[in-house]
């Protein structure tokens, strides 16, 4: 491409300020909010099988989307990505998020979901040939690890009634997160179609079908019964899905290309104190001192890391587009 083809592709694409604000704000407000969505959806839809349905549906609306628009025929190959990664982020991942809400606050869970980049290093370190962190991204990782101590550990979380059940949710949330992780690692070496749009649309139909599953193997099926789900939270799978799954993401693709990859990925830092503050708001969660401390030890932390791994990175905007829809 000539320097002139350049020149006039960046004139075409230049956004105005409105757009952009619109698409920061999806991705800030929008997805700091699906933990709070959650929360309500799950009163009284089943957990996987409301998750399941919801990445289905946006899933197939992404693919359709996707190939309307001239993306490649998807091979085998790039299925089989699509159903290792679909575990990892959606099965294991979203599904481990979307069952600890059972029995922990949604700002509880954002802030420990926030932790996914610290997994990503260590798992990078420990991988054959795996890169050695940096000084300032050990301290990112030490001060994102205290942070999580704050949240659970010391004699904040056990002192409750449900102690137990709050660290049980904790927990899952925690592996929720490592899992988050390899998927993302793998997804960054394995083959996937060059449009997002259309590989996002895969991972969430292939997540999408192994949550259904496992609903199916946890009976949930038996236990379900539509005329008992509440406004709320029918309304909160229709956000999950057209907002959290579709809006979102897009917003974020689009951002990909119009702005740097460190600026897009901003919602990292954002999305948590979002979601702590929509929890106290609208479903009255606890807000105490311990945890601002911990969500700002925890953003710290992230952003030491994220930031250094943009410098990094020559791939960044390509990793970031991947991951971006597995966050929530």
């Amino acid at each position: 491409m000539s320097k002139t083809e350049i020149g006039m592709r960046n004139v075409v694409e230049r956004p105005s300020t409105a757009l952009l604000v619109a698409a920061f704000a999806a991705v800030y407000v929008v997805w700091g909010s699906t933990y709070l969505a959650i929360k309500f959806a799950i009163e009284t839809l089943p957990p996987f099988l409301m998750a399941g349905a919801r990445f289905l549906i946006a899933g197939f609306i992404l693919y359709v989307w996707a190939r309307a628009r001239g993306a490649e025929r998807p091979s085998w190959l790039h299925w089989r990505t699509s159903l290792i990664v679909g575990a990892l982020l959606l099965l294991i991942g979203n599904g481990g998020v979307v069952t600890a809400e059972h029995y922990i606050a949604s700002g509880l869970a954002a802030l420990l979901v926030a932790t996914e980049p610290l997994w990503v290093v260590l798992l990078n370190w420990a991988r054959p040939g795996g890169a050695r962190p940096t000084g300032k991204v050990m301290l990112g990782l030490l001060t994102g690890f205290a942070g999580v101590w704050l949240l659970v550990g010391g004699t904040g979380m056990l002192n409750t009634d449900q102690g137990y059940a709050t660290l049980f949710g904790a927990v899952l949330v925690i592996v929720a997160a490592l899992s988050w992780a390899g998927g993302s690692l793998y997804s960054l070496h394995a083959p996937v179609p060059r449009s997002p749009l259309l590989a996002s649309g895969m991972q969430m139909l292939a997540g999408g079908a192994l949550l259904l599953v496992a609903g199916t193997v946890t009976n949930e099926w038996t236990r379900f019964d539509l005329s008992d789900a509440t406004p709320r939270s029918i309304l909160a799978f229709l956000y999950l899905v057209v907002f959290g799954s579709i809006v979102g993401f897009t917003a974020y693709s689009w951002l990909l290309r119009v702005t740097t990859p460190a600026r897009a990925s901003t919602y990292a830092y954002v999305n948590p104190v979002v979601a702590v503050l929509l929890g106290w708001w609208l479903a009255n969660e606890p807000l105490q001192a311990r945890t601002l401390l911990a969500a700002a030890v925890i953003v710290f932390s992230v952003a030491l890391i994220t930031s250094h791994g943009k410098q990094k990175e020559a791939g960044a905007d390509e990793k970031d587009e991947r991951l971006a829809q597995n966050l929530c």
